[in-house]
């Protein structure tokens, strides 16, 4: 699957922990993060992750982009709700998208684990779900 991470400032070290936590899940999956994020996750980990700009150059719309076009199975986006940079309009845009797109996302440690463990498990394959169905 295709997973994209990105975090606000005050939440990038959670962001950094989970993927330590979750490292031997993540490693099995394509991975793209906003730049700093990116690196954050990458250095801590050793993770092989595609990154793009920095949120706040752009980096939000490049994964919103991919969402757009479907390229993005699952986002990990670790929000700062007691900051006005949560107002963001392109952020707003980016959640937008996944619920038009039907995306999981997790704004928070506590979504996160629950879709990790999901995709952990197969459960998030939705697409196949669907196809399957349909």
């Amino acid at each position: 699957m295709n997973i994209a991470l990105t975090a606000h400032d005050s939440k990038k070290e959670l962001m950094v922990q989970f993927c330590i936590a979750y490292c031997g899940i993540m490693s099995h999956h394509n991975l793209c993060a906003t730049g700093t994020t990116g690196k954050l996750i990458s250095e801590a980990t050793g993770l092989n992750i595609k990154r793009f700009l920095s949120g706040s150059q752009g980096g939000d719309q490049q994964i919103a982009s991919l969402i757009a076009c479907n390229e993005i199975d699952l986002l990990l986006f670790f929000r700062d709700p007691l900051t006005l940079q949560s107002q963001n309009t392109h952020e707003q845009n980016l959640l937008r998208l996944c619920d038009v797109h039907n995306i999981p996302v997790a704004t928070n440690i506590a979504t996160a684990e629950v879709l990790i463990h999901g995709l952990e498990r197969g459960d998030l394959d939705w697409r196949m779900i669907l196809n399957q169905n349909g």
